[in-house]
């Protein structure tokens, strides 16, 4: 597709964004393939860290097989975290700032030295995290009712918004993450559940795979990067006056009140 396609397409999205106002997925209507939706996110990255936004690290989506299917790929996909887009267990997150908000409880992992793909695996991913926490990611999404396919999703930063970090940080080797189990609750009721073998059968395995596909971008993941590697369970609709809490086993708990 041509460059100035999709400068217009990405400059939808980023308004979208900017003025919370729902625009039509753009990728029926342009017949985007997924390498096209990915030159648009990185677009929209450009921009952001023009006025000033730092990249503090990235998201994996699609991560579970049951989500792969729904979308028809193989693979999953990515999207960026910025410095403004950080919250910590505990504190509110304000929905008038997103426009259809949802909840997806993960394991963060930060890394203490840099991964370069090709050819990293769970071990080396394993051997360059500093630790892991708890998280919470919100999704959100600039296109009208989350009517979305893989190429919206991509384009549209991964359908990413904030990521809430908890307190505890634990060595990654202390246990065995593909095991650990979490309780999701909405305003102190259980509503979900899940265990880290979800994603894609250890949650290292998305961090493999992300540093190996940014490396089709010529990127890295530097030392001190946040990856959230995908949800443990499906993905919680909240509202203004919604307490979401994540609670792991082992791992501790996070929790975001939306105000």
């Amino acid at each position: 597709m041509e460059d100035s396609k999709l400068n217009e397409i990405a400059e939808r999205l980023n308004s979208a964004e900017r003025e919370r106002k729902a625009i039509d997925p753009p990728a029926a209507q342009n017949g985007l393939s997924a390498a096209d939706a990915y030159r648009i996110q990185m677009i929209n990255v450009e921009r952001r860290v023009a006025a000033g936004r730092r990249i503090v690290g990235r998201k994996v989506g699609l991560t579970s097989i049951a989500m792969q299917k729904m979308f028809g790929v193989n693979e999953p996909d990515f999207g960026h975290l910025f410095d403004d887009m950080v919250l910590s267990s505990g504190d509110e997150c304000r929905v008038s700032a997103l426009m259809l908000p949802r909840v997806e409880p993960e394991i963060a992992f930060v890394l203490s030295r840099e991964l370069r793909g090709p050819g990293i695996t769970r071990a080396n991913v394993i051997a360059a995290t500093e630790y892991v926490t708890p998280a919470l990611e919100i999704i959100d999404t600039r296109l009208r009712d989350w009517k979305i396919t893989l190429a919206d999703t991509i384009a549209d930063n991964a359908s990413s918004a904030r990521v809430v970090l908890g307190e505890t940080k634990t060595p990654v080797s202390k246990y065995d993450l593909a095991s650990v189990a979490m309780k999701l609750e909405k305003n102190g009721i259980a509503v979900e559940e899940g265990v880290g073998a979800a994603v894609l059968g250890h949650p290292a395995e998305p961090v493999a795979w992300l540093a190996n596909k940014l490396a089709e971008f010529g990127q890295t993941l530097t030392a001190g990067s946040i990856i959230i590697p995908g949800a443990l369970c499906r993905a919680v609709e909240v509202a203004a006056g919604d307490s979401i809490t994540a609670r792991y086993d082992r791992l501790g708990s996070v929790n975001v009140r939306f105000v």
